[in-house]
């Protein structure tokens, strides 16, 4: 049998001694390093969407994995790629170590300096492990082995610019046609999309912080079951409780909503903290909402700016959205680009609070009026970012097939397209006229 074996090395120096003692041994089919942990888990999730045969019998992590910490990186490979068996390559050999790896999910430790035995060990072991687990979800057993679900974080150029009803709307878009949703109020100090939804629930994200294995039972014991169908995780309602939730708890904490709900939207507010920049960092879209000023667009640029110094996204990897558009402002999408270096959405937000008010007041954000020009631009939005699913239906009548949501029919679900080829045309809806 060839064992294929993936391994995670940032140095140069180690990827190089790593990857000659591979190439020694029986039946190994190693594949080029992976210089960092965003790397790793792109490349997994990749060959995880063509199959589940396509995914390395063995992944090798090594100690100075960066940015994600290696034993971090390891629990979230074990998560998401549950077939995969993960070795960590250390100079810790410590018993401590050794227990601290096997809890993140890790199938054997290799000490440095390599040795071509212990290696040769280690990687057959791994690879026995996972052929046993591969031919066990081969039978159909009902155990999660995808690439897990889609993460979008929403953050705020500065405080009151609208993340958190963008991303309630995108959330109960994405639930509304038929993808399981979960929200997640990750504004650990000034969160309320309790408030929004009229949710009085005594658990909250800090109850996850403490447990270093988080269980579908004890992922929903602290998830709140809201009668629009998304699942809630919602703030502490003391602020400083908020402390409690760290940087690694708020990365398992991630990984496990991934690993059980097809979308998963997080508000993390327009403060970064520790553990707002972890979900940050593990999302497929950064999500960043500004208003067209100049105090918001500034916010931006510096949000943006931090993020990239912080190596926890670049600019150009995060997608901005522009609230309470309004056509005849002076700040435009085109400049709001070029001024903080990302990508713009093709959908603005109109400004039309009027529609908000009385929803956000009575904390019935849920039952915003279908027509409302707000809620079709930011459901628009959602399926912009493909969070949506779009229902295939044939074309009755002339009529165009698709765009229809469960319990709710005037809202925008399909992604609005650039128009004549110019990327800076931006769709917007008619409220923003």
């Amino acid at each position: 049998m060839t064992t294929r074996i993936l391994p995670a090395v940032g140095d140069v120096d180690a990827a190089r001694s790593v990857t000659t003692l591979l190439s020694q041994l029986p039946d190994a089919e190693p594949a080029a390093p992976v210089g960092d942990s965003t790397q790793l888990i792109d490349t997994l999730a990749r060959l995880a969407g063509e199959s589940l045969d396509e995914l390395p019998e063995v992944v090798l992590v090594h100690e100075r994995i960066g940015p994600v910490p290696a034993l971090e990186l390891i629990r979230e490979v074990s998560l998401r790629f549950p077939a995969i068996g993960v070795v960590l390559i250390t100079a810790d050999v410590t018993p401590g170590l050794f227990s601290s790896a096997m809890e993140s999910g890790a199938r054997g430790v290799v000490t440095l300096p390599l040795s071509y035995e212990e290696l040769v060990n280690r990687v057959q072991s791994a690879a026995q492990w996972s052929v046993g687990v591969r031919r066990h979800l081969s039978t159909g057993a009902d155990v999660f082995t995808g690439p897990g679900g889609t993460v979008v974080t929403v953050s705020g150029a500065k405080g009151g610019v609208g993340a958190t009803v963008t991303a309630v709307q995108l959330a109960l878009a994405a639930q509304a046609s038929g993808r399981s949703a979960a929200l997640v109020d990750m504004d650990l100090q000034a969160g309320d999309i309790g408030s929004y939804l009229d949710v009085q629930f005594r658990r909250s994200i800090v109850d996850l912080s403490a447990i270093t294995d988080i269980s579908p039972r004890v992922l929903s014991d602290a998830v709140f079951s809201h009668s629009s169908g998304l699942a809630l995780l919602l703030a502490p309602g003391d602020g400083e409780r908020g402390e409690e939730v760290s940087d690694r708890s708020a990365r398992q904490i991630v990984s496990a909503l991934r690993s059980r709900y097809e979308v998963v939207v997080i508000d993390c507010g327009s403060q970064l903290q520790g553990a707002s920049a972890a979900a940050i960092e593990m999302a497929d879209t950064a999500l960043l909402v500004t208003t067209p000023d100049v105090i918001a667009v500034r916010g931006a640029k510096r949000l943006v700016r931090m993020w990239d110094r912080l190596q926890i996204r670049k600019a150009e990897e995060t997608v901005t959205i522009v609230n309470r558009f309004i056509r005849n402002t002076e700040i435009q999408p085109p400049l709001i680009e070029k001024i903080t270096g990302t990508r713009m959405a093709n959908t603005a937000v109109p400004a039309n609070f009027k529609e908000l008010q009385a929803v956000i007041d009575a904390g019935r954000l849920h039952e915003l009026d279908p027509k409302s020009t707000v809620k079709q631009a930011l459901w628009g939005l959602a399926g912009e970012l493909g969070i949506v699913k779009i229902p295939d239906r044939p074309e009755k009548n002339g009529a165009k097939s698709g765009g229809m949501f469960k319990n709710d029919r005037g809202s925008i679900g399909r992604p609005r397209g650039r128009r004549d080829g110019d990327p800076r045309n931006r769709a917007t809806t008619k409220g923003a006229s």
